[in-house]
């Protein structure tokens, strides 16, 4: 029996278009790979996280009405995910659904329902507690449901109930090393069970969350046998077969991107899918002659082409002569539509208008952060006449400690680098420039000493830690949940730890009012990250 798992890139909400695109898929994996099955991610129909969509009384009749239109399209049977509501209860479902039906024949419902971090399903699910397991081909094919196989019940009742395979139907984010994570939990249950299991995950970028894809089948024994394709659509088919007694699943072992390349085509595949799915007409952004915007240009491009990409340079008095130059040296490199808008004559407007008030009074961040308000205005003002969204450039190193303005260079709707630290930033920018084997970010971006360039002289290591070891803080206080005093204990200074870990903590009240942006690592400010702004907490607790 061939089954293809079908990795498809939803749009929450759009029940309809997602149930097109499910027939399509399964008239293609048919036609074109002789499946006999084929398997669809979790809350397929609905896109995943639908959050309080959920929560809508015609949702539900329109899932009945799209699993109608779909049994009435395929010529051969289908697991698909979507929500569904039996007898008043709310459920994360699966169902079988084969052709000329108008609802599923069998149904399973999600067990193992998280509710951490970015997940909060017991909001909207109540779990299930019974296996499905149904007969086709000659096998009987059991359901689970995402976080089901990260616990060894939901797979040992499969097993208990006659399965021969279990398919777990998924909506697993990306972060870095996830995907090790995942195989490691799948061979588990593989090797508890015996069965083989078939992973099929979702793809594409939904707000804060990206998905990578990557489904996967590991054997009755925990080994590997097939590995699907990174942050893109596929079609992955899978054969069963019996062979010496056992059964044997055979398919393609595509290879895995390395970690530089995961954190970039997350990136892109975020900015594409936020940019696309929202209807903007392309991207614009600031351009600084500073590594961070040059970042953010490079993976714009990528994920929109250069035609969709706009780059503004907003010079002032303080910006140096070499940004200007690498400015537009990578916009003519990646042939990006490049203007430049200065400044000066909206700064010195500003401050005459602010002359009363601010008289006898000292030069301080009030006229830096003017100045980056000036070019958030003029970003804005680019993206309502022309329909592009404006893509902020700060990383996390600089959101977690707020170097960054508010209604400044934080004005803006989509932030690519918000979860990137700074050293990540410097190694994925050598990374995108290996790749292209030439400077699509200029090399003097890379190694000059950061700055904002808002006062004379001005470099981040004026009012910074080193990045190296600023993000090393960072990493155990924010991403490991450290306290400030373990953190010391990991042989940091005392006095620096506990002012990152106040800045941290100060400047909360900027972050919720910051962009969304792709949440990458294994904690990310946001729904992630949710702190109080106004509260008593001793940081070094």
């Amino acid at each position: 029996m061939r089954l293809v798992m079908a990795q498809r890139n939803p749009l929450v909400g759009d029940i309809e278009g997602n149930a097109r695109a499910v027939v399509s898929a399964t008239r293609e994996a048919r036609n074109l790979l002789g499946a006999e099955l084929v398997v669809f991610p979790e809350l397929m129909l609905t896109g995943y996280p639908p959050e309080d969509l959920l929560l809508r009384p015609s949702l539900n009749t329109r899932i009945d009405e799209a699993l109608a239109a779909i049994g009435a399209e395929i010529e051969v049977p289908v697991v698909i995910g979507y929500p569904a509501v039996r007898n008043g209860v709310r459920r994360n479902a699966a169902g079988v659904l084969f052709p000329g039906d108008s609802r599923p024949r069998h149904e399973y419902f999600k067990q193992c329902l998280p509710n951490y971090r970015v997940f909060d399903e017991k909001r909207y699910f109540q779990a299930g507690d019974q296996p499905c397991v149904f007969e086709l081909g000659g096998e009987r094919l059991a359901l689970t449901i995402c976080e089901d196989i990260w616990f060894p019940q939901p797979a040992a009742r499969a097993a208990e109930a006659g399965a021969t395979c279990v398919l777990n139907l998924n909506a697993s984010p990306f972060r870095a090393g996830k995907q090790d994570e995942r195989i490691e939990q799948v061979q588990a249950r593989a090797r508890e069970t015996g069965l083989p299991v078939l992973y099929c995950n979702l793809i594409g970028g939904q707000d804060e969350l990206v998905f990578d894809g990557s489904s996967f089948v590991v054997d009755g024994d925990g080994r590997l046998q097939v590995q699907g394709a990174s942050f893109e659509e596929a079609l992955v088919p899978v054969d069963l077969a019996h062979e010496s007694g056992g059964l044997k699943l055979r398919g393609e072992m595509l290879p895995l991107p390395e970690a530089d390349e995961s954190l970039y085509r997350a990136l892109v595949l975020a900015t594409r899918d936020y940019v696309n799915k929202n209807g903007f007409k392309g991207a614009l952004l600031g351009l600084s002659g500073g590594i961070d915007s040059a970042l953010t240009l490079a993976v714009a491009v990528d994920a929109l082409g250069p035609e969709r990409v706009e780059a503004v340079m907003m010079p002032f008095r303080y910006t140096a002569q070499m940004s200007m130059e690498d400015a537009e040296q990578q916009a003519r490199a990646l042939r990006v539509h490049y203007r430049v808008l200065p400044i000066e004559s909206a700064f010195n407007g500003f401050m005459e208008i602010l002359e009363e008030p601010f008289a006898g009074l000292a030069t301080d961040t009030t006229e830096e952060n003017l100045q980056a308000r000036c070019r958030g205005v003029l970003l804005m003002a680019l993206s309502n006449k022309g329909g592009s969204v404006v893509l902020t450039t700060g990383n996390k190193s600089e959101m977690a400690v707020g170097y960054a303005t508010l209604y400044g260079d934080m004005a803006g709707g989509f932030s690519v680098l918000k979860d990137v630290f700074k050293t990540s930033v410097y190694r994925i920018a050598r990374w995108r420039n290996q790749k292209a084997g030439s400077e699509i970010i200029p090399e003097r971006v890379i190694t000059r000493p950061p700055s904002a360039e808002l006062a004379p002289d001005q470099v981040d290591a004026d009012s910074l830690p080193g990045y190296d070891e600023l993000d090393a803080i960072l990493e155990r206080y924010v991403e490991q949940d450290m306290s400030a005093e373990a953190v010391i204990r990991d042989g940091f200074d005392r006095e620096t730890v506990y002012r990152v870990v106040k800045l941290t903590d100060r400047n909360e009240y900027k972050r919720r009012q910051a962009a969304v942006g792709p949440r990458v690592s294994r904690r990310a400010f946001g729904k992630d990250r949710r702190y109080p702004i106004t509260n008593g907490w001793r940081p070094g607790d």
